[in-house]
C-alpha cells in the first residue's frame, strides 16, 4: 500500500511543479522559461527519481513484486543508484546556482533514462502481459512529461544561442 501511495506522491509532486513551474512562467510581462526551469527541474527530477531511488534501496522486492519483477536482482540497487545520483546531482547543481545549462544536462540525462525505462516497461506490459500499472502508465507519463517540459525546454535553448 505504501509504495502505491508513493507512486501517487510522484505524480503529485510533479503536478504541482508543472501547475507552479508555469505560473512563474507566465508571471511576468514576458514569458520566462528559464525560472520556470529553474524551479521545476529538480523538483521533478527528485520526486521520480530521487523517491524512487530511495523506493529501489528501501523497498526492493516489494517494488519487484508491485511491478511483476524478479526479486533479489543486484540490477535493483545498481538502478536505485543511478536514480539517486540524478536527484543528487541536481539538487547540488540548484543550491551551488549553477544556472540553466547544467540544470538542462541533468534534465536530459534524466529524461533520456526515462525515455528508455517507458521503453522497457511498456515492452514488459506488450511482450510479456505484464499488465501492473507502472508497466501500463509509464509510457503515458512519460510522453506526458515530454509534452509539458517542451516548450519551455526549446524555448531556454533558443535564449541560449541569442
Amino acid at each position: 500500500m505504501f509504495l502505491k501511495i508513493l507512486d501517487y506522491i510522484r505524480i503529485l509532486s510533479v503536478s504541482i511543479a508543472f501547475f507552479f513551474g508555469y505560473q512563474i512562467a507566465f508571471a511576468g510581462s514576458s514569458y520566462n522559461a528559464i525560472g520556470q526551469l529553474h524551479f521545476m527541474i529538480p523538483i521533478i527530477i527528485f520526486a521520480i527519481a530521487g523517491l524512487s531511488g530511495l523506493e529501489g534501496l528501501f523497498f526492493s522486492d516489494q517494488s519487484a513484486r508491485l511491478k511483476g519483477f524478479a526479486i533479489g536482482s543486484n540490477y535493483q540497487k545498481q538502478s536505485a543508484y543511478a536514480l539517486l545520483s540524478y536527484a543528487i546531482i541536481s539538487l547540488l547543481i540548484l543550491i551551488l546556482n549553477w544556472g540553466i545549462k547544467a540544470e538542462l544536462s541533468i534534465l536530459f540525462v534524466f529524461m533520456f533514462f526515462f525515455i528508455l525505462s517507458a521503453i522497457n516497461h511498456g515492452r514488459e506490459a506488450i511482450i510479456h502481459k505484464n499488465y501492473s500499472w507502472q508497466n501500463i502508465n509509464r509510457p503515458f507519463i512519460t510522453l506526458f512529461l515530454i509534452l509539458g517540459l517542451i516548450y519551455p525546454v526549446i524555448i531556454a535553448c533558443q535564449s541560449l544561442n541569442s
